[in-house]
């Protein structure tokens, strides 16, 4: 989550093609269309996921919502973090939304390692969302993570009512937790859906070999930020999954004295920069956030000690909450962070 980025209220009015699609989705039946667009093909089942299961299906979210189905889900869409997670574990979401594709093609870095030719995407940016199109891929569960309990994250407020008609949607909350809290639940979800957790273990061992390093770096003072032309966003570490479990293992990481309304980080202008002391400063590489080129265009963030030292390095600010993907952040972090010396 960054600054720019936040949940909006809208209001929904349907569309002729969007009732259509309902209907058609409700009918069922041979003729009803089970994927369409970007990666348009038909989907099989995802890799271990049985289509019934003795007794049904059921799975509490993080809403307290307890889900129930007479059978296994087996056509999950998700938002990009909670498929990235998924595909981890060994769930093929039939459908994404949120950013998974860049400019040129490429596949973004916050889908993971989602085969984004094998998935149908439903929309690449903040309020994009076609509903007609997730209607045609005939979903049973949607997925996403919250950073606002009740709020399904990149769920557009104008189209929830409709998409919830759809299919039973499951919120992974992300706030006021630890990443190892937010794993456990996506691995919970992802054994629920019959996924084989090929690799957990292993990754796991690693995940673990690479917090216990963390400690070695506690005289470090570190400031974690997102940057957009106009502001620089310094985040506020209990609000944040990732940094909760780096400072649960030793790490030093600034908090703001000042705080935005909704708790996530505190607003400064490019000339006001300085405000915090660091050693190590770590960027948001997600494709909203600015680059380091971009920043280094400010004159009071390229005057910052840590910037002139050379120890900017790049913060995954939405790795996968899986034991694969969080054991390659923290095992990228503590390679950049052998490299980093107190400054005076």
């Amino acid at each position: 989550m960054s600054g720019p980025v936040l949940p909006r209220r809208g209001f929904f009015a349907a569309t002729a093609g969007v009732a259509a699609a309902l209907t058609l989705a409700a009918c069922g039946g041979e003729g009803a269309p089970t994927a369409g667009g970007e990666g348009a093909a038909t989907q099989a089942p995802p890799t271990g996921a049985a289509t019934g299961a003795a007794g049904g299906w059921t799975f509490t979210d993080d809403r307290d919502k307890k889900l129930s189905l007479p059978k296994r889900p087996t056509r999950v869409v998700a938002q990009v973090g909670a498929a990235a997670a998924l595909w981890d574990f060994g769930v093929r979401p039939v459908g994404v939304f949120g950013p998974h594709k860049l400019k040129d093609g490429a596949r973004d870095p916050q889908v993971g390692n989602v085969d984004i030719a094998k998935v149908t995407g439903l929309g690449n940016v903040w309020d994009e969302f076609n509903v007609e199109q997730y209607i045609a891929l005939q979903p049973d569960l949607l997925v996403s993570s919250m950073y606002i309990k009740g709020t399904l994250w990149y769920v557009p407020e104008k189209s929830k009512a409709t998409i919830e008609q759809v299919a039973p949607t499951a919120g992974i909350m992300l706030t006021g937790r630890s990443a190892m809290e937010v794993i456990g639940k996506y691995e919970e979800l992802a054994t629920s859906l019959g996924a084989d957790l090929q690799g957990v273990p292993e990754a796991k061992a690693r995940l673990a070999a690479a917090s216990k390093e963390l400690a070695a770096f506690k005289d470090l003072k570190i400031l974690m930020v997102s940057a957009g032309p106009d502001a620089m966003w310094v985040v506020n570490p209990p609000e944040y999954p990732d940094i909760v479990h780096l400072t649960q293992n030793g790490l030093t990481v600034v908090t703001p004295a000042k705080i935005d309304e909704g708790g996530f980080f505190q607003t400064l202008s490019w000339e006001n920069a300085d405000t915090y002391d660091a050693d190590v400063i770590l960027y948001d590489t997600r494709t909203q956030s600015l680059k380091p080129a971009e920043m280094m265009k400010k004159p009071t963030f390229a005057k910052l000690p840590a910037v002139k030292a050379g120890q900017l390095y790049p913060w995954s600010a939405e790795a996968p909450y899986s034991y694969q993907g969080y054991a390659d952040f923290v095992e990228g972090l503590v390679a950049n962070l052998k490299k980093a010396s107190k400054l005076p």
